[in-house]
């Protein structure tokens, strides 16, 4: 496959569906790799999956890169308040009616959202069957599509239900970004800068220096951006693929992010933007944490600068509560015999895994409202 930008690769040996899978990354990733898209379909059939505002850009394209292939669609509604059982049963469906077997391969093609549905619609039929990730979004291809996490939402809570299962590949071409709104833009940057934040000091200091690029979609800095951001991602994954130690640090914001979003029913805020927010209130809990630590003050600015820098809100567009919002957070799934574990940091690519009292937390929400 000559002329790819990038590729990472990404091994899940301890995981309960031990997997090696490359992401493949660039600007006409998808066209060059059409026989190793091709090859991954192990099967005849192919289901794809995609969305309302997705399929009509890119689904005829997709479905022409596979003539040999007997091929299927399912279009769901776009939204993350779309990612429930009610969606799910629709791919179900579909797989009926394709009468699908166990060599069926179901293929990804949106965001985040329909990646991590898709996944776990892949990861219960008929006990599991191979599945693609082709992320359409920034958010999508540096974090969603990577590392096997699926899951839909319940009105209680977001990702209650779902399994770890890994795809057998993923296709992230940048030239899907083209018709991405800028928002959606700006959201995904959020999940890049937080790669920096919790464990990479330097990618953060490069982020600094080429955020303006970056935001205009520079190709070959934009790639790097992917790449490294999939490469942290791999990284700690490949050493804790199902979340029970270091992982937990690339939840670094998501704890207080998830209940924004569930406080403005998955309909208010973007999940990027939310994470944005997030990172800022685990910040101001860092602060309480380690009222010492001289840098903390001044790595807090940076963060808020970047978030600024790409776009980001500082705080949440519609009128919440911090009780409110603390009491989304203790249903999250990362709470632990009611003790919510939460991820501070003592300063860039200083992150960690702790706790926290409610009325530090609700001080962190306070300083955010």
């Amino acid at each position: 496959m000559s002329g790819l930008l990038h590729r990472v690769d990404v091994s899940t040996p301890g995981a309960s569906t031990a997997a090696n899978y490359p992401v493949f990354i660039g600007s006409g990733v998808l066209k060059q790799a059409v026989p190793a898209l091709e090859s991954f379909c192990h099967g005849a059939q192919v289901l794809v999956v995609s969305n309302s505002t997705v399929a009509p850009l890119y689904l005829d394209r997709l479905l022409a890169l596979l003539p040999n292939k007997a091929l299927s669609h399912c279009i769901l509604p776009d939204g993350e308040s779309h990612k429930n059982l009610q969606q799910a049963e629709r791919i179900f469906t579909a797989l009926s009616a394709l009468r699908a077997s166990r060599d069926v391969t179901l293929i990804a093609l949106g965001g985040g959202m329909i990646g991590d549905i898709t996944g776990f619609a892949a990861s219960l039929w008929m006990r599991g069957v191979n599945f693609i990730q082709v992320p359409t979004t920034l958010l999508a291809m540096v974090d969603s599509s990577v590392g096997g996490k699926t899951a839909v939402n319940l009105a209680a809570g977001k990702n209650l239900i779902g399994a770890f299962w890994q795809p057998v590949a993923v296709f992230a071409d940048t030239d899907l970004l083209d018709t991405l709104p800028a928002r959606e833009l700006s959201a995904g940057f959020a999940e890049v800068l937080k790669y920096g934040a919790i464990n990479d000091a330097d990618f953060f200091a490069w982020l600094e220096q080429n955020v303006n690029a970056l935001m205009h979609k520079e190709p070959t800095l934009l790639s790097e951006a992917i790449r490294r951001s999939v490469q942290n991602k791999a990284d700690v994954v490949g050493r804790d693929p199902l979340e029970r130690g270091e992982r937990m640090l690339l939840n670094f914001g998501h704890t207080f992010g998830h209940a924004l979003e569930l406080a403005g029913n998955y309909g208010g805020i973007l999940h990027g933007e939310a994470v944005a927010i997030g990172m800022l209130a685990a910040a101001h809990l860092s602060a309480q944490l380690h009222p010492n630590l001289a840098v903390d003050g001044q790595h807090t600015l940076r963060l808020q600068n970047l978030i600024r820098a790409f776009g980001l809100p500082q705080k949440p567009a519609f009128a919440t509560r911090s009780e409110e919002l603390l009491a989304h957070m203790k249903l999250d799934k990362k709470s632990l015999s009611g003790q919510l574990r939460l991820i501070p940091w003592r300063g860039i690519g200083q992150a960690y895994v702790g706790n926290a009292s409610d009325e530090q937390i609700l001080r962190a929400w306070a300083a955010i409202l």
